[in-house]
């Protein structure tokens, strides 16, 4: 019972361990995403600081910047969490196979000794031959046997468990030096963010003596993405409208003899069975769909937000604003039909995509490589993100409706 007890403690600590190295492996990789992610904020922190155009565009990359610091911080805290389990469970098998050894090299010692003592052969025959019968001969013989064989596994357990501790004691050193790297790693980050914090407050002094200037920027954007936003409106509405007309009169044609007329409507398009599963698999894909840009981070949620220095300005945001860098293309969310191309200026267009009664919208694009019909992949390019020649700011604002129903996108997309 002790050996199987021991051997389901043996088996349940390994199991523990691996599951650490994994979660350890996961916190590398996601480690790694960070830094990524935040030598690209840092490449656009630079682009911007160039053009010297919008100290409020400077200050929301900076934010995001702290942002990453600080979620690199807490994983990396968490690495040295997970190694310090990992090096008392180490610490743990260390002490029991000391003991462990102790306790046999004792116990083998005693058997040698003793065995020095009856070490001639003549007085292992003459064990044997004083039995008083042939039974008892033969178990002696068998007991001098088992007793060989026990020595000899003995000798082998010691080997193993010392080279067990060895290989244990050297993991513990591997590990040892890993938590101090990290422990450095951690520290030198913090003094960064700490750098990085001191920069912001910078901007935020530089930025509160524009507010009459910024509020009346806020003022003149949004009316502009009102506009916009009843633009896209009236054009769902009217792409419902003439879809629904379309299909009541092919349906009018199958059905010559009904005289029922439905009023048609412009908020609920009729679907075929087609889109019926296209809809049905972008919804199935909500909190996975990939971004519409392959780098960025959200600088303005959806709905009502407050500016992040004056929480007396509000804006609401009919979708999310995304800031990228430079030059980069913007890309289908999922599989589907473009709905529309609408060119609002000659450096602003819109691309909507259809997927079944969803509709994923993609605003301020300065090029757009699909037209209206046209069938587009996932992730493919639809057109080039423009880059303001006022504020230098490289956004990509993306929407995402059902029917005429707006819904938050950031809920759609994938973590990251």
């Amino acid at each position: 019972m002790p050996k199987f007890l021991l051997s389901l403690i043996f088996v349940c600590a390994t199991t523990f361990v691996w599951a650490q190295d994994s979660q350890q492996e996961k916190l590398e990789q996601r480690k790694a995403q960070i830094l990524q992610e935040i030598k690209d904020n840092e490449k656009m922190l630079q682009s911007v600081r160039k053009k010297e155009k919008s100290a409020v565009n400077e200050y929301l990359i900076q934010a995001n910047k702290i942002k990453l610091k600080e979620k690199l911080i807490n994983t990396t805290a968490k690495q040295e969490r997970i190694l310090s389990n990992d090096m008392y469970i180490n610490q743990v098998q260390v002490n029991k196979l000391k003991k462990e050894l102790a306790v046999l090299k004792e116990d083998y010692a005693k058997m040698i000794l003793k065995s020095y003592k009856s070490r001639s052969e003549q007085s292992r025959a003459m064990f044997i031959l004083s039995s008083e019968s042939f039974l008892q001969a033969y178990k002696r013989a068998q007991y001098l046997k088992q007793y060989t064989n026990f020595r000899k596994n003995q000798g082998l357990e010691i080997q193993s468990k010392t080279a067990q501790l060895v290989d244990f004691n050297s993991k513990l050193d591997g590990q040892r030096k890993v938590k101090k790297k990290i422990i450095v790693e951690n520290q030198k980050e913090k003094q960064s963010l700490e750098v990085e914090k001191k920069e912001q407050q910078k901007l935020v002094n530089a930025i509160k003596k524009d507010k009459n200037r910024i509020a009346s920027d806020i003022r003149a954007k949004q009316s502009e993405s009102k506009r916009i936003d009843r633009q896209i409106d009236r054009l769902i509405r009217e792409a419902i409208a003439e879809a629904n007309r379309k299909a009541a009169l092919e349906k009018a044609k199958e059905n010559p003899g009904s005289t029922t007329v439905k009023p048609v409507s412009s908020s609920k398009i009729a679907m075929t069975p087609e889109d019926k599963v296209l809809a049905a698999d972008f919804k199935a894909n909500k909190g996975r769909l990939p971004w519409p840009v392959e780098k960025g981070f959200i600088s303005l949620g959806y709905g009502d937000q407050q500016h992040p220095l004056y929480p007396d300005i509000k804006v609401h945001n009919s979708g999310i604003e995304i800031t990228t860098e430079d030059g980069a293309n913007a890309r289908s969310v999922f599989a589907g039909e473009v709905f529309s191309v609408m060119v609002l200026s000659p450096v602003n267009t819109v691309v909507m995509i259809q997927h079944g009664d969803y509709f994923s919208v993609y605003q301020n694009l300065s090029k757009v490589f699909v037209s209206k019909g046209e069938k587009v992949s996932i992730k493919q390019n639809i057109g080039k993100v423009r880059t303001s020649g006022d504020s230098g700011k490289t956004v990509i604002k993306f929407l995402i409706l059902q029917n005429t129903t707006n819904s938050d996108p950031e809920n759609w997309l994938q973590n990251r």
